[in-house]
């Protein structure tokens, strides 16, 4: 066995930091409310109808989740309804926002990406993972390269064996 050469992980030896963009998706669950359920006919809303709704529903269910308030119908909602279930929602939600489930979702990406402590990332060469079994809009890509260019010696895309320059310290 003198002719086995020992391996060597070249990519751990590198000191390149890999950030996995699944780490910054919300652990917690959404839940989209669609207040088309709520109109009359489909195509309005009756206040009184409406804020008798909002008195009577149990609004439990939402409790440390995310929900995504959203309209499907095409329909004109009055602003003042989307308060009126934020303010029934807010003692259960974690969040509340205005959207689909799946912008939400990257509402709460780009959110988590931006809680990001940059100061951790000083002068290391970060590989941002390009692969990812969720969907990544474009805005996270901008967010976590805003996020870590001001103090990464190097920022890359892709993995550790094939990366796609971004942007290196000069």
């Amino acid at each position: 066995m003198e002719n086995e050469k020992e391996i060597i992980n070249r990519v751990a030896m590198s000191g390149l930091v890999q950030l996995d963009m699944a780490d910054f998706f919300p652990n917690e669950e959404i839940i989209e409310y669609d207040i088309a359920q709520n109109l009359w006919q489909g195509i309005a809303l009756k206040e009184k109808d409406f804020r008798d709704f909002i008195v009577a529903n149990d609004w439990s269910m939402y409790s440390n989740k995310h929900v995504a308030l959203t309209c499907s119908a095409d329909a004109i909602i009055p602003s003042w309804a989307y308060m009126l279930l934020s303010a029934a929602l807010q003692p259960y939600a974690i969040t509340i926002s205005f959207g689909t489930k799946s912008e939400v979702e990257q509402i709460l990406l780009i959110s988590n990406i931006n809680k990001i402590i940059a100061s951790n990332y000083q002068d290391t060469r970060v590989v941002i993972k390009g692969c990812s079994d969720s969907v990544v809009s474009e805005g996270a890509w901008v967010a976590i390269t805003y996020k870590l260019q001001p103090v990464v010696k190097s920022l890359m895309f892709g993995e550790p064996c094939s990366t796609v320059p971004i942007f290196k310290k000069k």
